[in-house]
């Protein structure tokens, strides 16, 4: 196997953290993956039986989770601590949130079930792949954005506040803020800004 490291230090895991390409074999990031696991696990078993104690293991399990902020179970991670959620943001079902890099989502955001936020990339070439090197870019949800049931939103990207995303959209480049975006690829078809500004005209007039 090429070493793809030579002359590089750093643990896989310190690799993984500056968004270098890394591989997942070293022990720190198996540890870290467990951890989360089990507290998503018993998260989803405490929701139901004990609201109180579920609020304590999700605060454990996330980087950080704002106040009034429902996240209802099952909830997928790869490390947990990576993911930061904001005030009084609703996280439906099945969010699956691979936060190799950093997720944000921002304040007062509606997050419907199924979605998927990805952080993890992959070299294209394939003897790299091959040797399972991998990397990871960050992605940033903005306050107040809607993502529909079933959104996809792929490494890299960020959504600007107050936008919509219709449900099974894939999301492959950065969203202006307060716009409606749809399809696969996602592409904006209409501007939320202008609608209140033309409400707000008619109302004047």
């Amino acid at each position: 196997m090429v070493d793809y490291f030579a002359g590089d230090s750093r643990s896989h895991h310190e690799r993984m953290l500056a968004g270098d390409l890394y591989i997942a074999d070293d022990p720190a990031i198996l540890e870290a993956q467990q951890r989360a696991q089990r507290l998503a696990a018993a998260y989803r078993q405490a929701f139901t039986e004990d609201p109180a104690q579920a609020r304590k293991i999700l605060a454990d399990l996330l980087g950080g989770v704002g106040e009034g902020t429902e996240v209802r179970p099952p909830l997928y991670v790869d490390y947990g601590s990576h993911l930061s959620i904001g005030a009084r943001t609703f996280v439906n079902f099945n969010l699956t949130a691979l936060d190799v890099a950093a997720i944000r989502i921002g304040d007062d955001c509606q997050i419907g079930p199924n979605v998927q936020l990805l952080t993890p990339t992959h070299p294209l070439e394939p003897q790299p792949r091959r040797d399972k090197l991998e990397a990871a870019r960050p992605i940033t949800i903005g306050d107040n954005v809607w993502l529909g049931g079933g959104v996809i939103v792929l490494p890299g990207v960020t959504i600007g506040d107050d936008s919509v995303i219709g449900a099974g959209s894939v999301v492959t480049k950065d969203i202006p803020a307060g716009v409606v975006t749809v399809g696969n690829p996602a592409r904006v078809v209409r501007s939320l800004y202008a609608d209140e500004d033309a409400g707000a005209g008619a109302a004047e007039g």
